[in-house]
């Protein structure tokens, strides 16, 4: 809102409603949730929304909108981070490496033939050998990234 007089914008006719003015919300709950949070700058304004609302049976409230001191800390967002970063849970030796989607479709397109849930563990406990000597192969070289060419060729 380029108006630092206004607090908001009628919803109606988008005139803007000065701090501490008088405006008008519908009775309905629908049109006062947060994020709806409908205002309306003059009563005629209010009534102009109804035929768009149709709501069975609707009334006027008239509010005052609030000071300057009291709105300045109500739109300013605040973000919140945790303190420290909190470290990755350690994997176990009973982690699954395997996408078991992925590996079931290949082996269906590959021959037919369907894969069981068993698979997984022997697979994931040789790709965990293979990638445990790409990590060494990467620290021989004095790199902390692990590159393709780490990978021993079986």
């Amino acid at each position: 809102m380029s108006d630092p007089s206004a607090w908001r914008r009628c919803s109606a006719c988008k005139n803007p409603i000065a701090f501490g003015a008088t405006y008008w919300t519908c009775s309905v709950s629908t049109c006062n949730q947060t994020r709806t949070a409908l205002a309306f700058c003059t009563v005629s304004c209010w009534d102009a929304h109804l035929p768009v609302a149709r709501h069975r049976e609707a009334w006027a409230e008239e509010r005052t909108a609030p000071a300057r001191a009291e709105s300045s800390s109500a739109g300013t967002r605040r973000l919140v981070r945790p303190t420290g970063t909190a470290a990755p849970a350690a994997p176990t030796a009973d982690d699954v490496l395997i996408v078991a989607s992925r590996l079931k479709d290949y082996v269906r397109a590959k021959s037919g033939y369907n894969t069981s849930d068993r698979v997984l563990g022997p697979l994931s406990a040789i790709v965990r050998r293979i990638v445990d000597e790409a990590i060494r192969n990467a620290q021989r070289e004095g790199r902390r990234t692990v590159l393709d060419r780490d990978i021993p060729e079986s």
